[in-house]
């Protein structure tokens, strides 16, 4: 009897750990994009702040009037937020998994210490 329920916890560690590299392959890609989209959206923020900045008449450097580009640079922090919760929420998804399958294994092995 002992035998396949080692197969089975061997099974299970081998899922898992499959499961743990792949999860955190996917966080650090998560992590990648939100610093990336950070990097977009406080961009946008701080060329949103100098194109205001500028008096209504400029036309040197912008191709378009000011609220249009403010309008666009808005619209792009807009994205930025919604996409970095998007990835928080698929993070937070991913490490609570993890962590199921983890238990799940705790379990497995308690089990088997009370046979």
């Amino acid at each position: 009897m002992a035998a396949p329920v080692d197969l089975e916890l061997k099974k299970a560690f081998t899922e898992l750990q499959a499961k743990v590299i792949d999860t955190q392959q996917k966080v650090k890609l998560a992590d990648i994009q939100i610093e990336q989209l950070s990097k977009t959206k406080k961009h946008a923020h701080l060329t949103d702040t100098e194109v205001m900045t500028l008096v209504d008449e400029t036309r040197m450097f912008i191709l378009q009037s000011k609220g249009v580009i403010h309008n666009q640079l808005l619209e792009k922090q807009r994205i930025a937020e919604e996409k970095i919760r998007e990835l928080e929420q698929k993070k937070s998804y991913l490490e609570r998994s993890v962590k199921e399958a983890e238990d799940n294994i705790r379990e497995m092995l308690m089990a088997r210490r009370a046979q």
